[in-house]
């Protein structure tokens, strides 16, 4: 890798998984192909701009391979065991996580946990399950305004959301509680990644949630990538989620989102407009959030013809010594059972405008390929897993 880039771009489509590992069988996930099914769920699918780049030729029984792509494209195995959003983005950044996070998306809290929450706040509970947050407070939004009590629910990653409504528990009192949950759940037995303060306004039929979410997340227990070229002054910025899986660590900038939409016109914008040298981070989290967890496999497909859209725009505004990267954090495939994440390999595509020649690559045996090779042009620290890939 000769060629030093001043910016890095590494956008996580949360959830695109590109067919099962072979270690899926585990996790009762084999046979899931989260790209081949959202690909197939839409006839008239348009997304020119990853089959130029050659992304679509990870799924083989597409039919539209392209034998000359612009990028290099390969797929990337997950060395950590889990299948979560914390440690899939952890490895990009050199943590191999041994345990994983402990979820309850098929049982709920366990009642010794849900019973002390109960006490410490002085709140019923209600909820206890895996569920969209849209729809648990529609569900459950009229109970809570009459009698006060605290909506709580999980999902597939290791996290804990309370929701309520802002006229019934004012914010401070909720951002308390989940300070609350956040203590309870740094027990061994219940080690959760994240609790997350969830405040919604409106009346029933019309909830709505709003922009004061907060989240209580665990810091990464070991220096990152991130860490390593914060400490020589390189930029290192969060676009969506990215700074609460870190809890803030390593990262010099936050910049929020409300849909892949906006985080993609967020990065579009810093493409063309801002001047910085290090790394821009990017989570667009409606592919798994809205789309794999609720098994809508169309709508899933339309959100990758509209996210193809903006990365034209991307890829029109990128300069000469800017480097792309396109990757996933794990699997969720919409037409495999059940609504959990499904472990996958992820794909890895690589854009620059001086790449002589794109090519399809073997597969890499960890994401934490991505941050060595993201250190090594930076020439900061290596971390601990990950080897350099040849950007040649």
């Amino acid at each position: 890798m000769k060629m030093k880039f001043k910016r890095i771009f590494l956008i996580i489509l949360d959830s695109l998984g590109v067919g099962a590992l072979d270690d899926a069988k585990i996790y009762n996930d084999e046979g899931a192909h989260t790209l081949r099914n959202v690909l197939a769920a839409k006839k008239d699918l348009k997304i020119p701009n990853l089959e130029k780049l050659g992304f679509t030729n990870l799924d083989t029984n597409y039919p539209k391979y392209n034998s000359n792509p612009q990028g290099l494209v390969m797929k990337m195995e997950e060395l950590s065991n889990g299948k979560d959003t914390m440690t899939g983005h952890w490895e990009f950044m050199g943590i191999k996580t041994t345990k994983p996070f402990v979820t309850f998306t098929d049982t709920g809290f366990p009642q010794a946990l849900i019973d002390e929450l109960e006490k410490k706040t002085g709140h019923h509970i209600i909820g206890n399950k895996a569920a969209s947050g849209t729809e648990i407070i529609e569900e459950l939004g009229p109970q809570q305004l009459k009698d006060q009590s605290l909506i709580v629910y999980t999902s597939a990653d290791s996290v804990l959301q309370i929701a309520a409504h802002e006229d019934v528990i004012p914010l401070e009192d909720l951002y308390k509680y989940c300070e609350m949950a956040r203590e309870i759940s740094m027990r061994p037995e219940w080690l959760l990644g994240r609790v997350i303060a969830r405040p919604y306004v409106g009346q029933p039929g019309s909830f709505k949630r709003t922009s004061n979410r907060h989240d209580y997340a665990l810091s990464p227990n070991e220096e990152t990538v991130l860490d390593f070229l914060k400490k020589e002054h390189y930029e290192t910025i969060s676009i969506g989620k990215i700074y609460d899986i870190f809890n803030g660590q390593g990262l010099s900038e936050s910049n929020k989102t409300i849909s892949n939409e906006d985080g993609m016109n967020k990065t579009i914008d810093m493409v063309k407009n801002r001047d910085f040298e290090g790394l821009c981070f990017v989570n667009l989290v409606d592919f798994d959030a809205v789309y794999g967890h609720r098994r809508d496999a169309l709508g899933y497909a339309k959100s990758l013809e509209e996210f193809d859209i903006q990365l034209g725009k991307v890829l029109e505004n990128l300069k000469d010594d800017d480097l792309l990267m396109l990757s996933a954090d794990h699997g969720n495939d919409p037409c495999f059972r059940g609504s959990d994440h499904t472990r996958e390999y992820v794909p890895l595509v690589i854009y620059y405008h001086k790449l002589n020649q794109g090519k399809m690559l073997g597969p890499r045996s960890t994401f934490g390929d991505v941050g060595a090779t993201i250190a090594a042009n930076f020439k900061v620290k290596m971390p601990n897993i990950g080897t350099i890939i040849d950007l040649k």
